[in-house]
């Protein structure tokens, strides 16, 4: 198509204000064409030497043949390929439009299909509103329908979506898409339009149209505004009658044709005519507009001053084809002014009669080359006179990337409207209520429910549409009590003549619990069914029900992601057209795709092939991946088994052993708290919190000396070899088989430790002589006397006030010492075959020797989790301490503790930093900021924070499996080229690199 400026990406509206009664119009300046010059001259005239020279070549038949698009499929057998060749080879026709299929065999039978075309190629177009997923079943990204992108204010993704459709066709080599609708749905009971409009309203409609329009114009792919003259207010469905509109010429101009005028004045390609009757433009009773002379030479030719393609809708439509016979009714419609004639029902009739009536004078030879000169023009225009055929390799791969994901999100976010809000109730506070969800209309959890339950784990119900008195009745009972129910409806139909799927049952149940309780009504379905729902409060507009848009409804009702969105049409007195209420993000976690914050997946996937050497080379058995990046999860994977074995494959909710990033999750975390309460201070000797600890060599210890390992304590004491017997085996003086009051420290499964012996390991601690210097050196015994006390001060032993004052609040259920309590034995990764202590594999047991026999609990190590929830702590972290509506530490408390110790180069208080030591081999990558901070852990685990990039890097492995002498991971430093991997996904030289 010819070029034209992109001058307004954000809507030819801009003084368009979505809101009853304040609607403004303000079109912005003719878009200009490029300034006319030699060489543009030279161009245009190339362009009529070329139609000119293909028209005077061509017989009688093939003109006739370029007015022609036939149905082709790429889902049907060699008996409907047939017919194809056939029809191309006898009428050489102008062109195909595909239906349902498969990209790659589409764009194989259109290789197959252009080679017959003698002359000129032929021009491929679908009837794709919301892309290729509107005929295709599978392998292409499922797109919104218009009603959904109607509720988007940000029209700037309208055009980003337009570009991206015609991305998606010019790829499969199609040149030109029956899109946008254009039509205003003013008729809430719309059979054949609804959904496929973006509203109610003409300015929405026209601005949306247009972008939609320009972005796919802009990538070379012809847009077709239909249906002409606007098929919006109709209750009959074109497919099967003919509807007839009584509207005024007024009333027309000012509403139905307002989108269709805007478009052609900024360079629409094509319009498609609808089969409508409209009385007030042409009285013939039971005319059709599509083949009417009055409608298109008359008031969209000389009127409105079109010159593009004009289009009937389809041929087979019984609209015409029940008035008409075959043949006639393409006489008519060419002798009305349209160009293309759009799946003919039958080609033989239609071309004897178009010849018959040229001969007999009906038609004339001017009127066929006026529409054959205009087809062979587009054509050139769309880059047909230079054709090349479509690339077979890679198809599904370039549909459905990254970008284009990205931008899907975005949509979504942008549409999901929060249309009633009581009390504020949305988002949703984590904690602050008791609530349970009830999805109506799906057999099994919705995926909406496995989401919502990501940020709070909540009783989830079922129930079918249909819903019995019983049912009913139990089912109000159960959840009356609930603070709140989230009712989500899926499985819904767009049509209103069948209540668009709501059975009376279903909205029976939703009024009767809303009486009991409150209720947050989310429908993933056609806004005109809110007008059911004008009882209910709380309702969530989404419009889609796949699987993304169920995905980002739950994070933005628990507040990840805040609602923007506006109803396109009104349902009701209390859901109408412009209604929705803004919400902003309370920075949660949330989740989205690496191109949604910058990151290239390509480069990023580079962390894929890392992971498989680790595992390849037997550095680890399997892991677990996070990478969240400005506040949202965009690469989360699991990789591998729990063993070589690889019996059990590594899931997402499964626990590894966080060993020593246990000092900066639970530890370091409490001791955070008890400063900024003013309970700890960081410079007191600790002896004031212990005073046991008073004459002796631990006395004067500072908490920041401790933090920042420069307390000269040893590195580790190996407390568990004193209790071995000769054998080395575990001495029958300090163990049992069997708990009792006396030994009821579970070690391992039949092994429990002396009940007093914390106190032991406790003063051998006391009892070591301390290094002469006290420069940095890594240790964890402080963290021993740390988690001592965090219990004397805060009152609770260190895992039981870490989990009432972090874990629970964080809804982080997966995070614990001692996992055996509280999951299955399966659900934990283990973590070595020891053959040296406990004799026995490892499972639900920490690793770390001294943390086992201080009851799994110590500051040092014992704490296990995933990786979805130890996000929740370290964005929390990196939100300066807020998290879903609560402050849990205050920024100055996170500023203190996160940044580097003076004279340090490489420690803050509890956590690790990046080393700043010239010549010293770096911890972390090379590519971190100076300010990352975070912990490794022993058995393969480690969690960095970068808050100058807004990231966060988190992996999981137990590569101390089968044997902790399996250095393999930390000699080639396998977690620093990880996250050297994620920050080439997104730092301009290598973003720059890759393209």
């Amino acid at each position: 198509m010819k070029s034209v400026a992109n001058t307004y990406r954000h809507g030819i509206l801009p003084g368009y204000n979505p809101v009853p009664g304040r609607l403004t119009f303000v079109f912005a300046a003719v878009l200009s064409f490029l300034l006319c010059s030699p060489a543009s001259i030279q161009a245009q005239s190339l362009e009529d030497q070329w139609v000119d020279s293909m028209y005077n070549v061509m017989s009688l038949d093939e003109r006739i043949g370029q007015l022609f698009m036939i149905r082709a499929h790429s889902d049907k057998g060699p008996d409907h390929i047939s017919e194809v060749i056939q029809q191309i080879k006898k009428y050489q026709v102008g062109g195909l439009c595909f239906f349902q299929g498969t990209a790659e065999k589409q764009s194989a039978l259109t290789n197959r299909y252009q080679v017959l075309s003698d002359k000129v190629p032929m021009m491929i177009a679908m009837d794709a509103e919301w892309g290729l997923s509107m005929r295709y079943k599978e392998g292409v990204i499922e797109w919104p329908h218009a009603i959904m992108l109607g509720a988007v204010q940000d029209n700037s993704l309208i055009y980003d979506f337009g570009k991206q459709i015609g991305a998606e066709l010019g790829r499969i080599g199609v040149h030109m898409n029956f899109a946008p609708v254009v039509d205003i749905n003013n008729n809430a009971r719309n059979p054949v339009i609804n959904h496929r409009s973006f509203g109610e309203d003409k300015y929405n409609v026209t601005t949306k149209s247009y972008m939609y329009m320009r972005g796919m114009q802009d990538n070379n792919v012809a847009a077709c505004a239909k249906h002409f003259p606007g098929h919006g207010d109709t209750d009959v469905d074109s497919h099967h009658d003919l509807p007839v509109i009584n509207h005024g010429m007024d009333r027309l101009e000012e509403v139905e044709l307002f989108p269709f005028k805007t478009l052609i004045k900024h360079g629409v390609a094509s319009v498609m005519v609808a089969h409508l009757n409209i009385p007030a433009i042409d009285d013939r009773p039971g005319r059709p507009t599509s083949l009417s002379e009055k409608m298109i030479n008359q008031q969209l030719r000389r009127k409105m001053r079109f010159n593009g393609l004009v289009f009937t809708d389809g041929l087979e439509m019984g609209a015409v084809a029940d008035r008409f016979e075959n043949g006639i009714v393409e006489v008519e419609a060419l002798k009305a002014g349209t160009d293309v004639l759009l799946l003919p029902n039958d080609i033989d009739e239609a071309f004897q009669q178009i010849k018959k009536h040229l001969e007999e004078g009906y038609l004339s030879m001017d009127r066929i080359a006026e529409s054959v000169k205009r087809v062979l023009r587009t054509k050139y225009q769309l880059g047909l006179h230079e054709f090349k055929p479509v690339n077979e390799v890679g198809i599904r791969l370039d549909l459905n990337n990254s970008k284009a994901l990205s931008l899907k999100h975005r949509l979504i976010e942008n549409a999901l409207t929060l249309v009633r809000n009581e009390e504020s109730l949305i988002p949703l506070t984590e904690g602050s209520a008791d609530i349970a969800s009830l999805a109506i209309g799906t057999p099994v959890l919705s995926h909406f429910q496995v989401m919502l339950n990501e940020y709070e784990k909540i009783p989830r119900h079922i129930l079918p549409h249909q819903i019995s008195e019983v049912q009913k009745t139990e089912t109000i009972s159960k959840l009356a009590s609930k603070d709140a129910v989230i009712v989500s409806i899926h499985n819904m139909s767009q049509r209103a003549s069948r209540d668009f799927g709501l059975d009376p049952s279903t909205i029976s149940l939703i009024q009767g619990l809303s009486l009991r309780t409150k209720v947050i009504l989310v429908v993933f379905g056609n806004p005109y069914s809110l007008k059911f729902f004008d009882a209910i409060d709380n309702v969530v507009m989404c419009y889609e029900d796949d699987r993304l848009t169920q995905n980002i409804a739950a994070q933005a009702i628990f507040g990840a992601v805040g609602f923007k969105g506006r109803l396109p049409v009104t349902a009701s007195d209390r859901s109408t057209f412009g209604m929705g209420i803004d919400t902003k993000s309370n920075l949660r976690i949330g989740y989205s795709v690496p191109e949604r914050v910058g990151m290239s997946v390509d480069s990023i996937r580079e962390i894929d092939r890392i992971i498989y050497e680790i595992m390849q080379k037997k550095a680890a058995p399997g892991a677990q991946l996070l990478v969240a990046k400005e506040g949202k999860v965009v690469y989360q994977k699991e990789y591998g088994y729990h063993t070589y074995k690889k019996v059990r494959p590594v899931q997402r909710d499964h626990l590894y052993d966080l060993a020593s990033v246990t000092k900066v999750t639970a530890a370091t975390l409490a001791v955070m708290k008890l400063y900024e309460e003013g309970k700890l201070d960081l410079n007191t000797p600790i002896s004031n919190y212990l005073p046991e600890l008073k004459g002796t060599n631990k006395a004067p210890m500072t908490l920041e000396q401790i933090m920042t390992h420069k307390a000269g304590l040893k590195p580790w004491l190996p407390f568990y070899r004193a209790t071995l017997d000769e054998h080395k085996k575990p001495d029958s003086r300090y163990y049992r088989d069997k708990p009792s009051d006396a030994f009821n420290i579970r070690i391992s499964d039949g092994l429990y430790l002396r009940s007093d012996y914390p106190d032991t390991i406790f003063q051998m601690i006391v009892d070591t002589d301390l290094r002469k210097h006290r420069s940095y050196r890594y240790s964890d015994l402080g963290f021993y006397i740390i988690a001592r006390i965090i219990e004397r001060v805060g009152g609770l032993r260190l895992d039981n006030y870490v989990r009432q004052h972090f874990f629970d609040p964080l809804h982080m259920t997966r995070t614990t010492y001692n996992p055996l309590d509280r999951v299955r034995k399966d659900e934990v990764v283990p973590t070595e075959v020891d053959n040296y202590y406990r004799h026995c594999d490892l499972q639900g047991y920490v690793h770390d020797m001294g943390a086992a026999m201080v009851c799994g609990v110590s500051g040092h190590a014992g704490l296990f989790s995933n990786a979805s929830d130890l996000i929740k702590i370290y964005q929390m972290l990196l939100n300066q301490g807020y998290y879903g509506g609560k402050q849990y530490l205050k920024e100055e408390t996170i500023k203190k503790f996160t940044s580097r110790a003076n004279g340090s180069t490489r420690r803050a208080l509890g956590f690790d930093m990046k080393e700043l030591r010239n010549g010293k081999s770096c911890n972390v990558s090379e590519f971190c900021s100076q300010n990352t901070f975070g912990h490794y852990g022993f058995t393969g685990t480690c969690v960095w924070v970068d808050p100058d990039y807004d990231l966060i890097y988190i992996f999981l492995s137990n590569r101390t499996y089968p044997t902790m002498d399996n250095n393999l991971l930390n000699k080639e430093e396998y977690r620093s080229k990880i996250q050297a991997a994620i920050y080439k996904s997104f730092l301009p030289s290598f973003v720059q690199d890759q393209s």
